[in-house]
């Protein structure tokens, strides 16, 4: 067969797919950047809460947790000006956490 070479089923890592596009990089970035704002948290929240939480999108000055159930996000929800206290002295320009819960397994 003659005809253009193309990448079909070549693997590409994870590191070199964000490296050649943008839009992957940026992807990777605000991941990155979500939990770290997670990591940043956790030491405020409770440690039953802990495996109940997830590190969520960005979206400009604010930041999604997702929850396991809506237990923990009225818990969540007492600490949340802690949280976002502890978010703008460690350098984040953060507005607003919002919290959202989602059923693991359900689309």
């Amino acid at each position: 067969m003659s005809g253009p070479t193309t990448r079909r089923n070549q693997a590409v890592s994870l590191q070199q797919a964000t490296q050649e596009s943008p839009t992957l990089a940026r992807l990777a970035a605000l991941s990155q950047d979500s939990l770290a704002r997670l990591q940043a948290i956790l030491p405020l929240i409770p440690p039953g809460l802990r495996t109940s939480i997830q590190a969520g999108p960005i979206d400009g000055a604010s930041w999604c947790l997702l929850l396991d159930n809506n237990a923990a996000a009225a818990k969540l929800r007492q600490l949340l000006p802690a949280l976002e206290a502890r978010l703008r002295t460690q350098g984040w320009a953060i507005e607003t956490i919002r919290l959202k819960v989602h059923r693991k397994g359900l689309a």
